[in-house]
């Protein structure tokens, strides 16, 4: 009986396995399979979100950078059209001379390029003798009696108003007939 109780007391004693042990020892086999498995796709999945986010990044700053290169070269249709113009002042002031007339022919001729320009860019004049008074696109500076004009016309323009693209950029000065 000795040996019985020595073995009882012994904690270090080697126990023979069970069956139930067996049954432990493989289910605990399976998950830790289970939990590599989840964490290398968890891993995966880190590395695709990191990815994604330096996906993102690269292209805000591609935006970014687009969007600056448009508000730096926005106008240079507008100003190389505007070249021809700035041209033929440059070539109306080296003439030398007092031909008041070939000066006013040149100066006629380099505004009308410089308007044939702004109207292909959007741009149009605003307050002509005649037209209707529109206080969204005239100010009225004045108003004056009138035989040729019905009242609320335009008599006279003090300094033409522009619309941009249907957008007022400046209104025009006016006499507006009473």
């Amino acid at each position: 009986m000795e040996s019985t109780d020595q073995r009882a007391a012994d904690p270090n004693a080697a126990q023979a396995p069970s069956g139930n042990e067996d049954v432990g020892n493989s289910d605990v086999e399976v998950l830790s399979r289970q939990v590599s498995e989840c964490e290398t796709k968890l891993a995966e999945m880190r590395d695709t979100v990191l990815r994604e986010r330096a996906e993102l990044d690269n292209q805000r700053k591609r935006l970014q950078r687009d969007v600056e290169q448009a508000r730096r070269f926005a106008n240079e249709k507008l100003l190389a059209d505007l070249l021809p113009v700035l041209d033929n002042l440059e070539r109306g002031l080296a003439v030398e001379g007092g031909d008041y007339a070939v000066l006013r022919g040149g100066v006629e001729l380099t505004q009308r390029e410089l308007v044939r320009v702004t109207e292909a860019g959007g741009l149009k004049k605003v307050g002509e003798p005649g037209e209707p008074f529109d206080p969204e696109r005239h100010q009225a500076m004045a108003m004056v009696d009138s035989a040729e004009h019905p009242a609320g016309r335009v008599v006279a323009v003090m300094q033409k108003g522009y619309v941009l693209n249907d957008r007022l950029l400046r209104p025009a000065l006016v006499s507006v007939s009473k």
